[in-house]
């Protein structure tokens, strides 16, 4: 009995996150150095990653498709593209329509903004059905302090048991919110339609978007279940390599990555 190697069609992309303190460009140029499918653009504080234009010319110059957008929705991007959310969101589709991305990636609305969480899940199926770009919410974690677990998040931080009709599931943030992420996938089911992939240990609050591998969650196995599953959704490496020693080090960071990637995400298949 032999045993046949099945690589599914979703592309790996290189998140513009993983390069930092690096700016967009460069993950462009890294992008198609290593042999990425694509780049996730992370919308944030570097003006080159809210210009659309510019995007179109770093997209074509280096032949490196832009699979996705992440809209600005971190603490430290709450003034990018404005302080609406409902406008960010908007602006985040139109700039994935011009650019041919699938994907607009979106964290629940902070505790803070009220109105925007109580509207969240209708207001985001109403912006879903004006495209085909795909609006995949995104797993986050609790906080712990002095022993009592914050959520900052509403109507939570993890939409698996909500009825969004896509998700992004991170397995840096499985690790600090203790989740299976395993488990998450199985719920998932279908709606699981973009992965951030990294590692974490999680023993504290910290965030740490390791390389997979590197951490203790099941990337390995992850990636492995959605190519026996067929998965046709974006993985996407969402590292922090901020600490590297040198660029050398950061490449090399980039290039681990994404060989794990393509190893795992393979099933084997027996064949008489």
């Amino acid at each position: 009995m032999a045993h046949v190697i099945r690589v599914p069609d979703a592309k790996i992309a290189l998140s513009t996150a993983s390069v930092y303190p690096e700016r967009t460009p460069d993950a462009f140029e890294l992008a198609a150095r290593l042999g990425y499918d694509g780049v996730e653009i992370m919308v944030g504080a570097d003006p080159v990653s809210q210009d659309v234009d510019v995007l179109e010319r770093l997209r074509d110059h280096y032949q490196v498709p832009i699979l996705a957008v992440h809209a600005p929705c971190l603490l430290v991007t709450q003034r990018v593209w404005g302080r609406d959310p409902w406008a960010k969101l908007v602006r985040a589709r139109k700039a994935a329509e011009r650019l041919g991305a699938r994907t607009v990636v979106v964290h629940p609305p902070f505790r803070w903004q009220r109105d925007y969480a109580r509207e969240f899940e209708v207001g985001l199926a109403r912006l879903q059905e004006e495209t085909d770009v795909v609006f995949a919410v995104e797993n986050m974690f609790p906080l712990r302090a002095r022993g009592n677990k914050v959520v900052p998040y509403a109507p939570d931080w993890n939409p698996v048991n909500f009825d969004f009709p896509h998700v992004t599931l991170d397995l840096s943030h499985t690790a600090v919110s203790g989740s299976d992420a395993l488990e998450m996938a199985d719920k998932l089911g279908d709606r699981l339609a973009h992965v951030h992939l990294a590692d974490g240990v999680g023993v504290t609050n910290k965030d740490e978007h390791l390389v997979p591998g590197r951490g203790n969650q099941p990337c390995a196995q992850l990636l492995e279940r959605l190519a026996k599953n067929g998965y046709g959704g974006l993985i996407v490496l969402e590292i922090n390599t901020r600490k590297a020693a040198s660029r050398s080090q950061r490449i090399d960071d980039l290039a681990e990555g994404l060989a794990f990637a393509r190893l795992h995400f393979a099933a084997s298949t027996a064949t008489k």
